[in-house]
């Protein structure tokens, strides 16, 4: 078997792993778009600009997208693979004839899919239900935060399975990663009067430069075309931070062997 069939078995597999799994399916694919209705319930989604027909859902649902491609990349992959490493089925894995390289890349690219898949559908019903508008001059900018967020999320998500001791310890470990870095990075709350000590953290970390970058995407008030290269450099370089920790201290024999 090439290498090309083993890639593309090994996608469907992990594919098929994630739709049997309601924990992922219900936190990667439910969650985020529940989440969407409470904001627009709670804090309204009321016409600011007549003229356009700008709602203030525009400005909640760059956050919500963030929050999904986060769930569907880093949160996927850190579970999923310390969970495979601690039950020894990626030391089986190198006993095969499959390529090491193979397996992580079949992950990774599942991983891609159900972002992208994620995407479609929040834009779909923000668009359907809470008259969200893309902006066309922004789908260039979406088209590059989407790409650069996927890979650089995935790489820290690997990156972050070399902390995780154990199966038990790798929801809080990953929970308490992502889940402070939400609310000091613009993904539930945008306010002029967040402190500065607050916003400082947020700006170290690249959830919130994820968030900044779709967010212009979707900013009605954007002159020209946006091109947040200051947010995507943030993201890159995190992204890279993780292929270099992953490359250097990634497991596939469980942590006490």
């Amino acid at each position: 078997m090439t290498w090309t069939s083993q890639l593309r078995s090994q996608v469907k597999f992990d594919l098929l792993i994630f739709r049997r799994n309601p924990a992922a399916t219900f936190f990667t694919v439910i969650f985020p778009l529940i989440l969407l209705v409470l904001m627009t319930s709670i804090f309204g989604n009321q016409v600011i600009e007549s003229r356009n027909d700008i709602r203030v859902a525009n400005f909640y649902v760059p956050g919500i997208l963030g929050l999904a491609l986060i769930s569907a990349t880093l949160v996927n992959l850190a579970m999923n693979t310390t969970n495979r490493r601690e039950e020894g089925i990626l030391k089986r894995v190198r006993g095969t004839p499959m390529r090491p390289w193979v397996f992580v890349t079949g992950q990774v690219l599942a991983s891609i899919v159900i972002a992208l898949v994620m995407t479609l559908l929040v834009i779909v019903i923000g668009r359907v239900f809470f008259d969200v508008s893309l902006q066309t001059r922004g789908i260039p900018a979406l088209v590059i935060s989407l790409v650069v967020g996927t890979a650089s999320f995935c790489a820290l998500g690997l990156a972050l399975t070399t902390i995780i001791p154990s199966i038990n310890a790798a929801s809080a470990i990953t929970n308490a990663v992502v889940l402070p870095l939400y609310f000091v990075s613009d993904v539930f709350v945008i306010s002029d009067g967040t402190p500065r000590f607050i916003s400082f953290i947020g700006d170290l970390f690249p959830i919130k430069h994820l968030v900044g970058a779709l967010f212009e995407s979707f900013d009605p008030f954007t002159v020209g075309t946006p091109m947040p290269w200051g947010h995507w450099a943030v993201v890159a370089a995190w992204g890279a931070f993780g292929v270099l920790v992953t490359a250097t201290k990634f497991r596939w024999t469980p942590w006490d062997s």
